[in-house]
């Protein structure tokens, strides 16, 4: 009995309970009975969100939060302001992008394009995710798509390579493809799912968020641990198995049909896209404009048809999101914000003043609470991005900084359930996937490499004046 009672279980309950305590006993004299309200169906909704109780979806949770809105009398452009963030309309044309890239085939060709190219080697071959995760993480954000594009390709190379199952080789592969297809995108803005989600949260905190200011922040420390993090795989998990030049060989005469013509037109677009959000200082267009200007081509030149409308956006996700937007509004016009800066900003005094101090202390307590806000760290960033003004304010420290710290921590795996999207490479690499022994290894290597490249990062935050 007690071995059927999950993390997942107590946690949903401990959190139910907490949310009818606040609707009864209305114990924070700060907040008026409505804000009370408000918070209880917050809790509620982030409950729905990281445990998942009764198998519910994340649009579920993002409903119980409108009705909780509703039932105070909250003004409906408040409650779904979410739905009129331009971010949004990021993100949407995002997962039609992923989706592209799946039913053409061009993911595929460019990862194997570059396995082909490898050396017959253990180091050649684990590098090469690199530049696969990279060249995707420029055409999607969807990080979703990069791993069901790049898992069953190194699952196919460990089989190729008569990989012993659950060896060090065979789980290194595997967990590296995963990794590059998660780390790599998050150094620029339309390269990670978070992008246009943190740009929503932080202009309702009237933080504006540009591609540069993206760049600018998280490029270096993304290079720096994404690089450790290969380089000490390749240490840590060293294959015991020797890798044969004609297995290498095998994977190279794998056969690769000619490019088509809408693969062509895909790969014109998308880098296209790319291209005008790294220059759009110059010629002025918002992301969202490029973003649904691309999606329309996509329908426009027939690459898409209008079957694939519903096919390709993940609508339960669009809710979600769109309900974690309003989150920012709600909590300013009920006075939640205002409260749970009072509690923060004065928590974070004996460590704002110091920066290596502060940015080592916060990013290690992100990561040990990614262990408990699985839902891609949304929630966190939802709750955080409405006080980032009130510490910048007394603390002089640039969002910017936090932005870097949430991704950084946002991508953790230390343990199976905690990331999903390792969950679902373990799903598709099935009796291949990696032992949760090298998973925690990797995960701790991960950790180990943010935190060295942040030694490197700090100084620059520093010199470009994000701390007062």
């Amino acid at each position: 009995m007690l071995k059927s009672i999950r993390t997942s279980h107590i946690g949903s309950v401990i959190m139910t309970l907490t949310a009818i305590f606040i609707m009864t006993a209305r114990p924070f004299e700060d907040l008026d009975s409505s804000a009370h309200t408000m918070l209880a169906g917050i809790i509620l909704a982030l409950c729905i969100w990281i445990f998942k109780p009764f198998k519910l979806t994340y649009a579920i949770g993002g409903l119980v939060l409108a009705l909780f809105g509703l039932f105070v009398e909250l003004p409906s452009t408040v409650i779904f302001s979410g739905f009129t963030q331009t971010a949004l309309w990021t993100l949407i044309p995002a997962f039609f992008f992923g989706y592209t890239l799946q039913k053409t085939g061009l993911g595929r060709r460019i990862a194997m394009t570059v396995i082909r190219i490898c050396r017959p080697t253990y180091t050649s071959l684990i590098f090469a995710w690199i530049p696969i995760g990279i060249v995707l993480s420029i055409l999607t954000p969807a990080t979703t798509v990069r791993v069901a594009i790049m898992l069953p390709i190194a699952v196919q190379c460990c089989e190729l390579f008569n990989l012993k199952k659950g060896s060090k080789g065979n789980s290194l592969i595997i967990l590296t493809a995963f990794a590059m297809a998660l780390i790599p995108g998050s150094g620029w803005l339309t390269g990670v799912i978070w992008g246009p989600f943190i740009q929503g949260q932080m202009a309702n905190a009237g933080i504006t968020v540009t591609f540069a200011d993206w760049l600018g922040v998280l490029l270096v420390p993304v290079i720096i641990a994404t690089v450790l993090l290969v380089a000490g795989g390749l240490v840590l998990l060293k294959p015991e198995e020797k890798l044969s030049k004609e297995a290498i060989e095998a994977v190279k005469k794998q056969p690769a049909e000619k490019m088509g013509k809408n693969e062509i037109i895909s790969a014109v677009i998308l880098m296209a896209v790319f291209g005008l959000s790294l220059t759009s200082s110059l010629h002025g267009l918002s992301t969202s404009i490029i973003c649904i200007t691309a999606m329309l081509c996509f329908f426009v030149f027939g690459v898409l048809e209008t079957k694939d409308f519903n096919s390709a956006a993940n609508w339960n996700l669009v809710i979600f999101i769109a309900m974690a937007f309003s989150l920012g509004p709600i909590f300013s016009i009920t006075g939640i914000s205002d409260w749970l800066s009072g509690i923060v900003v004065p928590a974070l005094e004996p460590i704002a003043g110091n920066p290596w101090l502060f940015v080592f202390a916060v990013t290690s307590f992100m990561f040990l609470w990614s262990l408990v806000d699985v839902a891609m760290f949304l929630p966190t960033i939802s709750i955080m991005a409405p006080i980032l003004p009130g510490i910048q304010e007394a603390y002089q420290i640039n969002p910017l900084v936090w932005i870097a710290i949430f991704i950084l921590a946002g991508n953790a795996f230390f343990l199976a359930y905690q990331n999903m999207w390792a969950v679902m490479s373990r799903s598709i690499a099935e009796d291949r996937a990696w032992t949760n022994k090298y998973q925690g290894m990797y995960g701790m290597l991960y950790f180990a490499a943010c935190l060295l490249a942040l030694i490197v990062t700090i100084p620059i935050w520093i010199s470009a004046g994000f701390f007062g």
